[in-house]
């Protein structure tokens, strides 16, 4: 293979080229799908079992993608190697699966072998390939359309343009279930926990909470004394003021002591009652943290105090808590 070294600007203009060529690739696929897209669609949702993915060589890699894709948006699925399935792994297809087989050409001799035997299981095929006439297209149930017109790539054999329109038929698939299914976002947290939005949408005020101890609070008749004392000794900027029945009366800040000293207060002879702010926010134990942060935000405040649902304070909450917990 002889090496022409690099020109910057024919790699510039090849990379254009490659997403010109793409591009008109995807808007194309609108336009080629019709009855069998909708009966994938169909035959995915109705599926009582999972959608089993199938595909060589890079229609395999994209089938993983797809697969992927499907499971995290509410359709259980998972892929299966064609030349695996041939030796044992056909035992993960069961009667009642979606098989979605993808194979540009339609003529994966990996895939044809065990055509037949899924037949005979009783699955619904679906095919989604380049080719409408295709050998595979001939045995499914529903095909989808993949054909492109052209490779992005320069002798025009790579999967390129046409493993793009496979990836984007997945995606296709995968949103139209979703909107089918009514998925909305606490599904998806379900589905991805260690993710940022699973973490925003599954964690509660109570799994971050100080609560106990760590809670600075004093009743309405405490002394300043102990006011500052208990608020200092906790470290969280606040000191809550409860009444007999453990509900908020009102909190003190480390804002709300400045504008003492700066009024020239006579701290000594001021209770708890006296100097608090009414009318503190509160956030149930039961929210999520993200609307606590959203509180936060709202009013322009570092900190909240936690209620339960009888209106007791069961802990506190400051802005890092949230930040440590990467809700914020």
């Amino acid at each position: 293979m002889l090496s022409h070294g690099i020109d910057a600007d024919r790699v510039r203009a090849l990379a254009a080229q490659t997403f010109e060529i793409e591009a008109r690739a995807l808007q194309g696929l609108a336009a080629r799908q019709g009855d069998g897209f909708v009966g994938a669609v169909q035959a995915m949702f109705a599926c009582r079992g999972r959608v089993i993915v199938m595909g060589m060589g890079k229609s395999g890699h994209v089938g993983r993608k797809i697969a992927a894709t499907l499971a995290s948006t509410g359709t259980p699925a998972f892929f299966v190697h064609p030349a695996e399935a041939s030796h044992g792994d056909l035992g993960m297809v069961q009667p009642g699966d979606v098989v979605l087989a993808i194979s540009h050409s339609g003529e994966s001799d990996e895939l044809g072998a065990i055509v037949p035997a899924m037949r005979r299981l009783g699955v619904v095929l679906v095919a989604m390939t380049g080719r409408a006439e295709s050998t595979l297209a001939r045995h499914a149930d529903h095909v989808v359309v993949s054909a492109v017109d052209q490779e992005a790539c320069p002798l025009n054999l790579a999967p390129t343009a046409s493993t793009a329109a496979q990836m984007a038929l997945g995606d296709a698939l995968a949103v139209a279930l979703l909107d089918a299914r009514g998925f909305r976002e606490d599904d998806f947290a379900r589905s991805h926990p260690g993710g940022a939005l699973g973490r925003k949408l599954l964690m509660h005020v109570r799994d971050l909470m100080r609560q106990g101890d760590a809670v600075p609070q004093v009743a309405p008749e405490a002394s300043f004394h102990a006011l500052l004392r208990e608020m200092t000794g906790k470290g969280l900027g606040f000191a809550a003021v409860v009444d007999a029945q453990r509900r908020p009366a009102g909190i003190f800040t480390d804002g709300d002591l400045r504008r003492l000293i700066e009024r020239g207060a006579d701290l000594r002879a001021l209770l708890a009652a006296e100097v608090m702010h009414t009318a503190p926010k509160l956030v149930r134990d039961d929210a999520l943290a993200v609307d606590a942060a959203a509180v936060m935000e709202q009013h322009r405040i570092t900190s909240v105090l936690v209620v339960d649902a009888a209106g007791q304070l069961v802990g506190a909450l400051n802005s890092n808590d949230l930040m440590r917990a990467k809700v914020i």
